[in-house]
């Protein structure tokens, strides 16, 4: 689980920088793979507001395009930083 927990947070940060980037350069599909990614890596963790954010993006980019999406970012990259402070505790870091 420690491996698990270790490989997230090695990978989410990259997800939700593919968000910026795929946002400057209006990719509706990257932006939409990158928040279901984070979506589902978070749901496996536990981190459900975290999950919830990434879904609210993952649908609103398939239904709206990338439009009002940068206060979801700032959503994810908040709730990213409190899943991340408690899995550090957990992994004793």
């Amino acid at each position: 689980l420690k491996e698990i927990v270790a490989i997230y947070l090695e990978d989410t940060p990259q997800r939700i920088a593919e968000l910026g980037t795929s946002l400057a350069a209006g990719d509706v599909g990257t932006f939409t793979r990158a928040a279901h990614s984070i979506k589902g890596s978070s749901s496996n963790l536990g981190a459900s507001r975290l999950r919830a954010a990434a879904e609210t993006l993952e649908h609103g980019s398939k239904k709206n395009g990338l439009t009002g999406v940068e206060a979801g970012i700032v959503t994810v990259k908040l709730e990213f930083a409190a899943a991340e402070a408690a899995l550090r505790i957990y992994l004793g870091n």
